[in-house]
């Protein structure tokens, strides 16, 4: 018999199952089945909100070199290059930060929620990407000019300028860029596997690139300082990212008579734009 008011030993319950040895086990199961269950939770909120943003996600506009190239049955900009360079901007891009010269192609831009203003992003990317490299991502171009040629400190030759944007290896250097000339000098010139090459890398490449032009430096969008040629005022190049820059996002209200300098514009684009018609 038991002294009164003692319990009895705990493997007494239940039969073998409820040794002190078995609850502690049953306990320790119980807590990495509650860690489970919340990882999976995690999981599954993690997955909602991807599949939200997806369904949020507003399309981007073509621009009039991607909407040629699809009537001529050539390779379009792929959808994915847009989502990119909105997942890449920093809050600055979307910020008040911005140099007001964007209003030339997007007059409300300071208005517009941030989801709109990646979308304008991802339309100026795909123009520029238009302008420089005709939206081929394997373009890769050695130049003579003079005053393009620049040695690449990485190549330890001229530099080539190669991917959607005509970028540099030496941009790894200059701005933290994800290319690897190791490993892409192995490969030929326009292979798609070359880390310049890959649009995740060139274009999230080219974001930091503006980054350092309009927040870091704070000049404006075009300036003569500008990494690229096409943003460049009063040099030729610039005439052909300007027609690409005409069918922006709704959200911006451009209106069909673009405020756009004609003096910086071909005649094809004057003319449609005379006409209210965007460029074909």
């Amino acid at each position: 018999m038991r002294e009164a008011g003692k319990l009895p030993p705990i493997s007494v319950y239940n039969g073998a199952r409820t040794t002190e040895k078995g609850c502690v086990a049953y306990a320790k199961a119980m807590r990495i089945s509650a860690l489970t269950l919340l990882i999976g939770s995690c999981v599954f909120c993690l997955g909602m909100a991807a599949i939200l943003r997806a369904q949020t996600a507003k399309p981007v506009p073509p621009t009039p070199i991607d909407k040629k190239k699809v009537e001529l049955g050539g390779s379009p900009w792929d959808p994915d290059w847009d989502r990119i360079v909105e997942q890449a901007l920093p809050a600055e891009m979307l910020s008040a930060q911005v140099p007001k010269d964007v209003l030339r192609f997007c007059p409300r831009f300071y208005e517009m929620d941030e989801t709109d203003k990646r979308v304008f992003w991802a339309y100026f990317f795909q123009a520029l990407a238009g302008a420089e490299a005709g939206l081929n991502p394997t373009t890769s171009v050695q130049h003579t000019e003079p005053d393009v040629t620049k040695r690449d400190e990485v190549r330890g030759t001229a530099a080539r300028t190669e991917g959607l944007l005509q970028l540099a290896y030496a941009d790894k250097i200059r701005y933290g860029c994800d290319f690897d000339w190791q490993t892409d000098r192995k490969l030929k010139a326009k292979d798609p596997a070359k880390t310049i090459l890959q649009p995740k890398n060139n274009l999230e490449c080219g974001v930091k690139i503006l980054v350092n032009q309009i927040i870091v430096r704070h000049k404006p969008l075009l300036t003569p300082s500008a990494y690229w040629s096409t943003l460049r005022p009063n040099v030729p190049s610039h005439l052909v990212f300007a027609k690409q820059m005409t069918n922006p996002p709704a959200s911006c209200g451009l209106p069909s008579k673009s405020k756009i300098d004609k003096s910086e514009t071909t005649q094809s684009v004057q003319d449609d734009a005379n006409k209210g018609e965007t460029p074909k």
